[in-house]
């Protein structure tokens, strides 16, 4: 398995300073989530023209790889165009995973509606995922995060069925379907399967409704169940560090959470 960390750690930071992080901690990969506080990345002079030319050339200077570009999409709205739109943002965000050489774009469920349900919901996330896929074509893959009302592996499933598309897959955050729908990590894995594509990992202190980020090792989520359910997968990809310091503000800083994910990852995860 291979080490990354998504910029949700460090949403204001310049691409050469999260390259230079990731480079100096060894890193094998950068998920793309913010950059410079902006997550519609094609609108940055890093990810344009001549810009993105030194962009790519900066990454294989360092031997890093743009593991998955996040998206901001959701498909769960009731509202038609309001859907179209964000197939629209997810066609942008794929060309550009298409150019960074990215496998995948995220892109979310992901909360049923006021006046909706979850078959209406279920249905409408599907059909959004396959009309991208569709239109996206072989060029990157559309991956879905376990989160929000459909967190849980069987949940997620049933999306993707219902998508039936070849070019999507999961990310599997199973700290989001711990925390979202009460699953176990060993259970969810054996759901998802071989439809994982990219991991997130991230530890958590929960008691009662309190959820709160913490450096891993110093909470209580089964981090090592999650290890030994992808080595019995053979899981081979990225397991990426999701730092939420975009939303959780007083939490320590990349400076700090990023080497200490690296020091722990080395010394656990193998």
């Amino acid at each position: 398995m291979k080490m990354a960390f998504s910029t949700l750690a460090c949403p204001d930071w310049t691409f050469a300073q999260i390259v230079a992080m990731a480079s100096a901690e060894h890193y094998d990969g950068i998920e793309l989530r913010f950059v410079e506080g902006e997550d519609s990345l094609y609108k940055l002079p890093a990810f344009r023209g001549d810009g993105l030319a030194a962009t790519r050339r900066i990454l294989a200077e360092n031997a890093l790889t743009i593991c998955c570009l996040d998206t901001s999409c959701r498909f769960h709205f009731p509202d038609a165009r309001e859907r179209a739109n964000w197939i629209e943002e997810g066609e942008r965000m794929a060309a550009l995973a298409a150019e960074l050489g990215a496998p995948g774009i995220r892109v979310f469920g992901d909360q049923i509606q006021s006046g909706a349900n979850r078959e209406s919901t279920r249905n409408w996330i599907a059909e959004s995922i396959r009309v991208l896929a569709d239109r996206v074509g072989d060029a990157t893959e559309i991956w879905l995060e376990t989160h929000g009302d459909f967190a849980s592996a069987p949940e997620t499933m049933s999306i993707l069925w219902g998508a039936d598309t070849q070019n999507a897959g999961v990310i599997w955050d199973p700290a989001n379907c711990w925390t979202d729908s009460g699953e176990e990590p060993a259970a969810g894995a054996l759901d998802l399967s071989t439809s994982i594509r990219h991991v997130h990992i991230k530890d958590l202190y929960r008691s009662g409704d309190t959820r709160k980020p913490v450096l891993n090792g110093e909470g209580s989520f089964p981090l090592s169940e999650v290890r030994d359910s992808l080595q019995r997968l053979n899981y081979q990809g990225f397991v990426s560090y999701e730092w939420e310091k975009k939303w959780h503000p007083e939490i320590p800083d990349a400076t700090i959470a990023l080497p200490h994910f690296a020091k722990w990852f080395g010394e656990n995860w193998f």
